[in-house]
Order: C-alpha cells, then sequence, then structure tokens
C-alpha cells in the first residue's frame, strides 16, 4: 500500500470527476492501491477544464481524499494522441482505476513521492470504507 501526494485542485479532480492519469517526471513499477493526499500546496496553473469539474467542491488541504489503484505508468512519449485530456506531454502517466472517494477527508501530512502510510492512518481509511472495500485494501495493503 502507497500514498502519493498531489497538489489542490489536482487531488479533487481524481477524487470527484474523471482525472484518472497522475502526471509526474518519474516511473513507477508499483501497481496497486494507493491513497490520495491533497498536499498543502495549490497549483494555480490550472485551466478552464479544472474550474469546470472542481466548482463548487471544497478544495480539502493536507488530508486524505479517495483511494484509488495504479494500475499503469508509461510515458507520454509512447503516445501518438494523449492516453486521457488530463495527460500531460513530456511526463510519466501514472494510470488510475477504481477512485473511491472518502465520505470524509483525513487530515494527515503528506511527503514526496510514493510513501508509505502508517496503520493509524490505513486503520482511518478502512472505516470510511464499505465491508468489501475495506477487505480488499487489509489483504492488498497486506502488513505495515
Amino acid at each position: 500500500m502507497r500514498a502519493l501526494t498531489i497538489r489542490q485542485p489536482w487531488a479533487t479532480a481524481i477524487a470527484h470527476a474523471d482525472k484518472r492519469v497522475e502526471n509526474r517526471v518519474w516511473p513507477t513499477s508499483y501497481r496497486g492501491p494507493v491513497l490520495i493526499h491533497a498536499g498543502k500546496a495549490m497549483d494555480r496553473r490550472h485551466g478552464p477544464m479544472v474550474a469546470a469539474v472542481v466548482r463548487g467542491l471544497q478544495l480539502e488541504m493536507g488530508a486524505v481524499l479517495a483511494v484509488a489503484r495504479i494500475t499503469d505508468c508509461h510515458e507520454s512519449a509512447e503516445e501518438r494522441t494523449p492516453c486521457t485530456p488530463w495527460s500531460a506531454t513530456g511526463q510519466f502517466h501514472h494510470v488510475l482505476d477504481e477512485v473511491t472517494p472518502l465520505p470524509l477527508p483525513i487530515p494527515w501530512k503528506g511527503a514526496q513521492g510514493l510513501w508509505v502510510p502508517p496503520p493509524a492512518l490505513l486503520d482511518q481509511v478502512r472505516e470510511q470504507l464499505d465491508g468489501t472495500a475495506s477487505r480488499v485494501l487489509r489483504e492488498e495493503a497486506g502488513p505495515c
């Protein structure tokens, strides 16, 4: 189990809209569940597409917003056309699937890169998931 800190409004676009790729300058071989953590910094470089999808939503800062699954990572140079409207050229695309927003954001300090969430945080996440999702997360997360 890993977590990924993402600046706002991108974290909210993943949790509550259709953003299913996270653009990074580094690749990852990790595949599996990941917590989507909203960092404490705002990325002011977003455009009208982002404003339209997050309009009216609270942009939580410094909190876990969702659980997702990283299913692929590929370099944009491998694509003739972007894999999604959210894809950036010159980046590695961390492909996200099975995004489940949490009913309540969980305040937590993030970190750079893919970080390992502590057991106390995973317990708080599991409390908000239904029985099936919580069981799958427990089985896939394994020992912390």
